[in-house]
């Protein structure tokens, strides 16, 4: 008889019977399933990163990177690239300086009568309990909108070389200095208000004695160090200031004295001085950051237009003392007529203003007028801030040519530094 067939060596358990291990050739052991060894697991192998993207990859994204059109992954990438690569750092630099001139202009100026406007729409709502005076209106307004030209300035504008210009006895002078360098010289010449006003004077209790010129100087020199973009917290702040103060103290304030050094005027008419070099130095900075700047509104500007005509008498008289302008040609008491020049402004804050010749205390007079002057009223203003030279100006003339020149020089010597 045949033994029982051999079941085969396939290592499956059969009915009744014991799995078959198998293994080496002639070890063919039965063991218990039970007690079978455990085959250790084979360690996971990580999927190797992927190689990073070589230097041209990196290069030909530089585009993308600068639009942000990039994906999260090769921003990094680009990044971490820019750190060790020179070249790419700065041609990423030039074409993120394009990027920014595909973006349409944003107009930082304030429209001219934009902030009365809605101050007139919020005020008719609501009346405010202690409004700003009229006369502090203009210096509000202009400090405004020129602290909104200087909001967005980085730190290299703020150290772009800035021209101030003037005009003295008989020529135009100038001096160089930086924007942060206009902004401390605002802060300087507005503390003779502050002082006036009894407020901490921003030069501190190392301030000169002397007017806008020496203050500012001082200020220049104070420090071994240019001024920077910090200066504009301590400049705007004191506007606020000045504004709050004089709408707090009532009527009486307008008539307070504050002393220029070689003059005084009172408290009304320096703000409207101060609010006048305010728009001239904003207009000095936006051209030399190639900014478009808009004068101020028309009754504003008319305003400082009536200051400067004021004035003209006065600076006249002075210089006629210095030799510089030709002698009266009659002396008449204070309040009575004398020789007229009739100022005719043309243009927004227009109007018309009849300048003694002969004396500060005369009283002009339609029938002694004997010379008329037509005049832009921005090209005015830009010859009495000493932006243009008085043989520059494009006026209208008619009548007595020395009293006209004597005029136009008594104009262009209303600027200073």
């Amino acid at each position: 008889m045949n033994g029982p067939a051999e079941s085969p060596d396939d290592g499956y358990e059969r009915p009744g019977g014991r799995a078959r291990i198998p293994g080496p050739r002639g070890a063919a052991d039965d063991l218990d399933p039970g007690h079978a060894p455990q085959t250790p697991p084979r360690p996971r192998r990580l999927p190797e990163p992927p190689p990073p993207p070589s230097h041209a990859v990196l290069k030909s994204l530089l585009g993308a990177w600068a639009l942000a059109a990039c994906s999260a992954e090769e921003t990094q990438a680009v990044e971490d690239h820019l750190t060790e690569c020179a070249p790419c750092a700065e041609e990423a630099l030039r074409l993120r300086d394009a990027v920014g001139l595909l973006h349409p202009e944003e107009n930082l100026d304030l429209k001219p009568l934009l902030r009365s406007r809605v101050l007139e729409d919020c005020l008719g709502k609501r009346p405010a309990r202690i409004p700003v005076p009229v006369w502090a209106s203009p210096y509000d307004t202009e400090t405004a909108r020129l602290d909104a030209l200087l909001q967005d300035f980085g730190d290299s504008e703020w150290h772009t070389p800035v021209r101030l210009k003037w005009f003295e006895e008989e020529r135009r002078r100038s001096q160089r200095t930086t924007v942060a360098g206009v902004i401390g010289h605002l802060l300087t010449v507005d503390g003779l208000i502050a002082t006036a006003l009894g407020l901490d004077d921003p030069l501190g209790s190392d301030a000169p004695p002397g007017g806008p010129t020496v203050r500012t100087e001082h200020f220049w020199n104070a420090s071994a160090y240019p001024a920077t973009r910090q200066v504009r917290e301590p400049w705007r702040e004191q506007g606020h200031t000045l504004v709050r103060t004089v709408s707090f103290a009532g009527r009486g304030v307008a008539e307070l004295a504050v002393d220029y050094g070689g003059f005084a005027l009172p408290l009304e008419d320096a703000f409207l001085e101060r609010a006048f070099e305010c728009w001239v130095h904003a207009w000095d900075i936006a051209e030399a950051v190639d900014y478009p700047y808009e004068p101020p509104s028309g009754p504003h500007l008319h305003r400082m237009i009536d200051l400067a005509a004021r004035l003209l008498p006065g600076a006249l008289a002075q210089r006629r003392r210095a030799g510089l302008a030709s002698p009266a040609r009659g002396l008449v008491a204070a309040g009575a007529p004398g020789r007229t020049l009739h100022l005719e402004i043309e243009g927004s804050g227009g109007g018309g203003w009849d300048i003694a010749l002969d004396s500060p205390g005369a009283k002009p007079s339609l029938d002694r007028t004997v010379a008329e002057i037509a005049l832009d009223g921005i090209e005015f203003c830009q010859l009495a801030a000493g932006h243009i030279a008085p043989e520059e100006a494009a006026v209208g003339q008619h009548g007595d040519r020395e009293a006209i020149r004597d005029v136009l020089f008594a104009a262009a010597s209303l600027s200073r530094l």
